[in-house]
């Protein structure tokens, strides 16, 4: 099913620049790299976060620890799909406990997404904080959740779909806003 572009919101330069602002505002808030860690939920925010890490490293020159982290098994609409999950591993090669944890995803929309993130972070240790990085924030939500750091605050109507296309993943770096057919209309 093809669904149609009503526009292009980002290019791969205005998503570098986002990128490039959103780990100087990291670095800033937390007054450097000490205790730092980027965690990418799957699947867009994993190549997000390396973004974020080289830049961090370009800036500071310090390599912050990176980890993987995928949610599907916290989610709260398991019991609603129609297809088997497909379970991918999270890769945390370490200690969650007392890091100041920057998650990285691609989309805020509901905030359901990063409640899975954090319950799933939880069950690993306590995290001194968990800051949010998105590339877009869209509204829409459902649970009183908030990004630290935006690419981009896009207003969307419930008719409308976010996609943030990635070369690591899609072959191309940009952010479109589609339509959704009305079969697909998630309005309430």
């Amino acid at each position: 099913m093809e669904l149609t572009v009503k526009a292009r919101i980002m290019d791969a330069d205005k998503l570098r620049r986002a990128l490039t602002r959103i780990a100087h505002e990291i670095l800033e808030r937390n007054r450097g790299t000490e205790n730092l860690v980027l965690i990418g939920i799957r699947r867009r925010g994993v190549p997000l976060a390396e973004r974020l890490q080289k830049i961090i490293e370009e800036i500071e020159g310090v390599k912050i620890p990176l980890g993987i982290l995928d949610i599907t098994l916290y989610r709260d609409d398991l019991t609603t799909l129609n297809i088997q999950p497909t379970v991918n591993e999270t890769k945390i090669p370490f200690e969650v406990t007392g890091k100041k944890i920057v998650l990285v995803d691609d989309v805020l929309f509901t905030g359901r997404t990063i409640r899975a993130a954090l319950d799933a972070l939880f069950d690993l240790g306590r995290p001194r904080n968990i800051q949010l990085a998105v590339v877009i924030d869209r509204g829409h939500r459902e649970l009183p959740i908030r990004a630290d750091y935006v690419g981009k605050n896009v207003p969307t109507s419930c008719k409308e779909e976010i996609a943030v296309q990635l070369e690591e993943i899609d072959g191309v770096d940009q952010v479109l806003i589609r339509e959704l057919p009305h079969e697909l209309d998630v309005s309430p």
